[in-house]
């Protein structure tokens, strides 16, 4: 099945950036149908022997070879209430990437490839009860399909660091960046709570949206207003639901008023496709999740410096 993805990417990059995405179906345990962005799968095994590593966190399944790198394979039933994988001899590995990391994941079986358009993703219902590891939902032929929050997943067995360094505090304490306003997309609370604590140690004001489509909105009303409320940088995931940051940093070259913003995308999606994709939509830059000092400096290097009004 590896193959068969690697040979379909080229036909999902051609969505990509028009608000359409290919997800990777699977199951858990039962007839609830999951999903994964297949730019993040590199590959589908059967799965492997796997090396216990005493006093780990309790998702990790264990570790295992993936061509001749060792990686941690977190079992992503458990992780999400289903019985665990780790010894069902007929689970499968996906081997995903995030954020330039890889990492298996035991799930109950692989099912298909599907095309979902952006608009009909949309954030789970709480009455659903999938909690704050499923970040969307929507319909695949009337069968209910959930988007698992992997960053979730992760960042619940290993934390990234939310601070930014010494060194970088300085720097951006040296810049006088107060006046400046930064449109900050993520669907993820987690992310938005990170990236909030990450603009206020550089004094910078942030604006939040939740999604696509309420950024996009919320953009276009400010440079209709007064100036001074304007925003000067978006920082934006791409995966989200109603409309993507791809497709949304095409809308912003697209529209007269907005066209000058600067932009950068923050994914944990890495890898050739995407830095195409971030090229072909004309983003300003691309930041992985999470590394704090690296996305301060690109917001230190793209917000302009700022216009000294004479002395009468």
């Amino acid at each position: 099945m590896g193959g068969t993805l690697l040979e379909k990417v080229e036909q999902h990059t051609r969505l990509a950036g028009h608000n359409r995405v290919a997800m990777l179906l699977f199951r858990l345990g039962d007839e609830q149908l999951f999903g994964i962005n297949v730019f993040k799968v590199r590959e589908v095994l059967r799965r492997p022997p796997l090396e216990r590593m005493p006093g780990v966190h309790a998702l990790l399944a264990g570790s295992c070879d993936y061509r001749g790198q060792t990686i941690p394979v977190i079992d992503l039933a458990a992780a999400l209430g289903y019985a665990p994988l780790r010894d069902v001899e007929s689970a499968h590995l996906m081997v995903t990437e995030f954020s330039r990391s890889v990492q298996g994941f035991l799930v109950a079986d692989l099912q298909r490839m599907v095309h979902c358009a952006g608009e009909t993703l949309v954030a789970p219902p709480s009455n659903l009860g999938f909690g704050a590891r499923v970040n969307a939902v929507t319909r695949i032929d009337g069968a209910l399909m959930a988007v698992v929050d992997v960053e979730h997943v992760l960042a619940s067995i290993d934390a990234a660091p939310a601070e930014l360094s010494v060194q970088m505090q300085r720097v951006a304490g040296a810049r006088s960046l107060a006046p400046r306003r930064v449109m900050l997309v993520d669907d993820s609370l987690i992310v938005r709570r990170r990236l909030v604590n990450l603009f206020k140690q550089m004094n910078i004001e942030c604006v939040v949206a939740t999604d696509g489509r309420e950024a996009l909105d919320r953009l276009l009303e400010l440079a209709a207003g007064d100036p001074a409320d304007g925003i000067r940088l978006v920082v934006s995931d791409i995966e989200m639901p109603r409309l993507d940051g791809y497709a949304l940093t095409r809308a912003i070259r697209e529209a007269p008023s907005l066209r000058q913003l600067k932009v950068v995308l923050h994914s944990s999606l890495s890898g050739i496709f995407n830095e195409a994709m971030v090229k072909e939509v004309k983003a300003d830059g691309f930041v992985a999740k999470f590394q704090p000092d690296l996305l301060a400096q690109a917001v230190l290097e793209l917000l302009p410096e700022p216009v000294e009004t004479p002395a009468d």
